[in-house]
């Protein structure tokens, strides 16, 4: 008797499923599976592996490809902070940098860091770490659900920490400097041990850092030199977004997973395109809008050919995307496995999730 496979997405066709060579802007896609314990992968845009790493711990978030040629890799420290039930889910912590070989040539640790990093042109290293709200400011979150607070009554906050390549720090920034809890509420059904919980993080052409805010919903820009907050488009039009980046025009791209959109009772998601006053300027949904949904994770990457490459994080499935919305490359990860122990008695079953994946032209590859 033939066994079921019991893994959903596993059942359905996984590696290249969708292809027009004329419209795909080409290149080569890296990602990291979230329980490939470690294992980096390029894959050709005829979804062949061109090249692969085995890193030394399991990715805590993402890996990229940097400048000179090397991969940089955002991993899972083996000892990180404990700081409450979910925490093991979304820290990094164990930064490297290694050689197309394999060879490691930099390594930065940061137990309290978590969600996204930086690799800087300057060769620094942008990141966000946890740290307690002052009691004052804990006072004054509001939203969220009060069960399933702490017995402690920490709440987590978050910093933004830029590092050399030394490992010393050059800039730092306390979000609780700038922002009032009251004014930035947790939605209904999430717990408050982290207000707002920074899960992306980039930089513009200009030097503003644009920060994502998970639990409240919203995207905020930030000065550097004064660290004034400068812009916030809120809830009313993302809902739990991942990953922004500046477009080539100003405007800011993100992965907007849709749960607890506001207004809408069946949550989807979309690549969305904004300028800094919240106005919408362009975005992509499924034909059926909840056929493209990921509750976690995700990102979205303009390519040179206007083209925009998405990661449906939650089931692996990395596309791109025309202009018009026409779907033109599609990969869903073949790799599967289980999270690691104690993660698996909570977050069960088989993934080939990855926080993010990058696409690269053959330029930015000269090894290859």
């Amino acid at each position: 008797m033939t066994s079921v496979d019991q893994t959903t997405i596993r059942r359905r066709q996984t590696g290249l499923t969708a292809l027009d060579r004329a419209a795909t802007a080409g290149g080569y896609t890296l990602y990291a599976p979230q329980t490939g314990n470690g294992q980096v992968l390029l894959v050709d845009i005829e979804g062949e592996r061109a090249h692969s790493w085995q890193m030394p711990v399991r990715p805590g978030r993402d890996a990229v490809i940097l400048a000179n040629g090397n991969l940089g890799y955002n991993g899972s420290h083996a000892t990180s902070a404990a700081l409450y039930p979910a925490w093991d889910l979304w820290h990094g912590g164990d930064f490297y940098e290694a050689t197309p070989e394999g060879e490691i040539v930099w390594r930065h640790e940061d137990i309290f860091h978590h969600h996204d990093a930086q690799w800087l042109e300057n060769g620094n290293l942008l990141y966000t770490v946890a740290a307690p709200l002052p009691a004052d400011k804990a006072a004054r979150v509001t939203g969220g659900d009060p069960r399933k607070d702490g017995a402690d009554g920490i709440i987590q906050s978050d910093i933004i920490r830029e590092v050399n390549r030394a490992g010393e720090t050059v800039w730092e920034w306390r979000i609780w400097d700038h922002l009032d809890p009251a004014d930035f509420p947790i939605h209904p059904n999430f717990d408050r041990r982290h207000w707002p919980m920074v899960n992306g993080l980039s930089v513009t052409r200009d030097g503003l850092v644009l920060m994502s805010l998970r639990t409240t919903s919203g995207v905020i820009a930030v000065k550097r030199d004064t660290g004034a907050v400068v812009w916030h488009v809120g809830p009313d039009v993302v809902a739990q977004q991942h990953t922004p980046v500046e477009t080539e025009s100003g405007a800011i791209l993100v992965f907007d997973n849709g749960n607890l959109r506001t207004g809408s009772t069946s949550p989807f998601s979309r690549a969305l395109e904004f300028d800094p006053s919240g106005k919408v300027v362009w975005s992509y949904t499924d034909t059926l809008p909840m056929a493209f949904f990921s509750p976690y994770m995700g990102g979205c990457q303009r390519l040179w050919n206007g083209n925009t490459l998405i990661c449906e994080s939650a089931f692996g499935r990395l596309f791109e995307v025309t202009p018009e919305g026409k779907v033109v490359w599609e990969f869903v990860i073949p790799e599967f496995g289980e999270y690691p122990a104690p993660l698996n008695s909570f977050i069960t079953g088989m993934h080939n999730s990855c926080f993010r994946a990058h696409r690269y032209a053959k330029t930015a590859l000269p090894w290859l």
